[in-house]
């Protein structure tokens, strides 16, 4: 096997922005800013959507919309009322 090619795996929390809930694990992922929690030190990575807000697992019916895309789609699609 190869040496060094690997992509090397550290500590990681992502933050859920909507329900700010965090999720501690490692990753290959890197951020500038880092957070130490209980003496481990790790990047801090913000994710819109996690397993905490999605609607599949939450149950809700919602639109999570960060792009305007739910709107485009509606008025796209709207039927035309007589």
């Amino acid at each position: 096997m190869k040496k060094d090619i690997h992509p090397s795996f550290h500590p990681v929390c992502f933050i859920d922005v909507s329900t700010k809930k965090r999720f501690l694990m490692t990753s290959t992922l890197h951020s500038k800013q880092k957070e130490t929690i209980d003496g481990v030190e790790y990047d801090v990575v913000f994710r819109d959507i996690t397993s905490d807000s999605h609607p599949a697992y939450t149950g809700e019916k919602r639109f999570v919309d960060t792009a305007g895309r739910v709107e485009k789609f509606q008025s796209k699609f709207r039927r035309v009322r007589k």
